[in-house]
């Protein structure tokens, strides 16, 4: 297959090239540099003045947009959150526009989401079925993210949105941070502890959007979560026991907002998620378990 990816270059990008070169496909990249050839694929300008990326663009089966600021990439100030927020609008309807001028349309589009479209509780579990979002920046962004991608629909496009939980890391994503204080050791829990943290491996990440891209029956939200969500309290817990350090002082939730601002909402709040779509379709988690995920990424 010929797959263009949005964000190629990213954490989830760079594991999904490596596994669809694994397995011979022909990739494309969107990036804001110079179009070019380097390692077997094919670089395409995007997001710049005067560039129709759709001219590189012939009989694409699929197109990947992971495409946008980081959440994790600085404190939320006013500024920091119209760009994440604009980032994400600008490159998925960039995406739908290229789509729509393209003779032979793509097959599918995964557009990437997250699970904070759910609202943060200790108790609720969220589903591909449930129809409560969050109203806060993160949940809008999201919703407005997924509404944009929709529009690909029009033109015959098979639409997955993939709500990412938590990815984890070796060198990127929300691991290495998670895994410092516990360097220091001064490792504890953070907040109540009781907070949901609904994790996924970055391999699993990458296998669950090629499977996507392959199995027709997948439309929509799907969760990409791993199947065993835990709480702040015991994923802090594995850490320590992994890495064979102590779990001991207790990170307070005032102490993170002071530092991050409205970006600890990311650590300090969470969502129980199932990734009920994948399942049923019979997609097999390598890393179902934290204990498992961690012992390989340390």
């Amino acid at each position: 297959m010929k797959i263009v990816i949005a964000g190629g270059t990213g954490f989830v990008g760079r594991a999904l090239t490596k596994l669809l070169q694994e397995k011979g496909h022909e990739i494309i990249i969107l990036t804001r540099h110079k179009s070019g050839r380097e390692n077997d694929i094919h670089y395409v300008q995007w997001l710049q003045q005067n560039t129709r990326p759709e001219q590189l663009l012939d009989d694409v089966d699929a197109f990947v947009n992971l495409a946008g600021i980081s959440l994790n990439n600085g404190r939320w100030t006013k500024k920091q959150k119209k760009a994440i927020y604009t980032s994400r609008m600008e490159a998925t309807l960039e995406i739908v526009r290229i789509m729509e001028r393209l003779t032979s349309k793509p097959k599918v589009l995964v557009n990437a989401s997250a699970v904070g479209i759910y609202p943060t509780s200790t108790t609720t579990i969220y589903t591909e079925d449930s129809t409560d979002y969050a109203t806060d920046f993160l949940g809008t962004t999201v919703y407005d993210w997924e509404r944009h991608a929709k529009r690909a629909e029009k033109l015959g496009v098979r639409v997955a949105l993939a709500r990412f939980g938590v990815i984890l890391g070796r060198t990127s994503g929300a691991l290495p941070s998670m895994l410092l204080p516990y360097k220091l050791h001064i490792g504890g829990t953070i907040g109540s502890g009781e907070q949901w943290l609904s994790w996924v491996h970055v391999e699993d990440v990458a296998r669950a959007i090629y499977f996507a891209i392959t199995n027709n029956d997948i439309h929509g939200p799907f969760n990409v979560t791993a199947p065993h969500a835990t709480r702040m309290k015991d994923f802090g817990i594995t850490i320590a026991s992994v890495m064979g350090k102590r779990h001991w002082m207790p990170v307070p939730s005032f102490a993170m907002r002071l530092v991050l601002g409205e970006q600890s909402t990311l650590v300090l709040e969470g969502q129980h998620v199932l990734p009920t779509v994948l399942e049923k379709h019979h997609f097999t988690f390598n890393f179902p378990h934290l204990n498992d995920a961690l012992k390989d990424l340390l």
